[in-house]
């Protein structure tokens, strides 16, 4: 008869596996769960719109650009420093205020003229959220300017003007990049 006195660890070793693998299964279920999603608003449209309908969009958008172009004005901005490890140029971004700030846009046409009857919309949003979205339907031409409600402003950080412009069937777009310094 032999003396089997030799213990074998293999039981442990895969309690120790399971035990390891379902720790990290609710760790990353854990993870997963704080973080929330947002989803993009890109065109001023919840995601699922813009995703069906993008074709249209674009054809809308180029019709668009061709005939019109939408400016910012009266706005102050900072210089952005490049990003050393991207290759992609920083546009300067619109400097705003603590408080109330205001917002002033033009749509020109090809020959230089105001277009005075576009249906205009702005959008007031942070990057990865829309907690803070402000968004203004139907601003009215002043007789120079197409000029937005005074919004309050209070959380530093950055921020995204958005402007849709609607001129007939055609839709154009301005997304411009603002900060508000701490």
């Amino acid at each position: 008869m032999a003396n089997n006195t030799k213990k074998t660890y293999w039981p442990h070793m895969i309690f120790g596996f399971l035990f390891i693998a379902i720790a990290l299964g609710y760790w990353t279920i854990k993870s997963a769960i704080s973080l929330p999603v947002q989803e993009s608003n890109d065109f001023m449209l919840k995601y699922q719109i813009a995703d069906m309908n993008i074709n249209e969009i674009m054809e809308r958008k180029i019709a668009f650009d061709t005939h019109y172009r939408i400016e910012l004005v009266d706005a102050q901005t900072m210089v952005m420093k490049d990003n050393i490890n991207s290759k992609i140029k920083q546009r300067d971004s619109v400097k705003l205020a603590y408080g109330e700030n205001t917002f002033h846009y033009i749509i020109i046409d090809t020959n230089g003229n105001m277009v005075k009857d576009a249906n205009v919309t702005f959008l007031l949003t942070r990057p990865h959220t829309q907690e803070d979205d402000k968004i203004i339907e139907n601003i009215f031409f002043n007789g120079t300017v197409y000029t937005t409600k005074e919004m309050n402003i209070t959380q530093a950080g950055r921020y995204t003007l958005e402007l849709r412009a609607k001129i007939g069937q055609n839709i154009g777009y301005l997304q411009t990049p603002a900060y508000l310094e701490p």
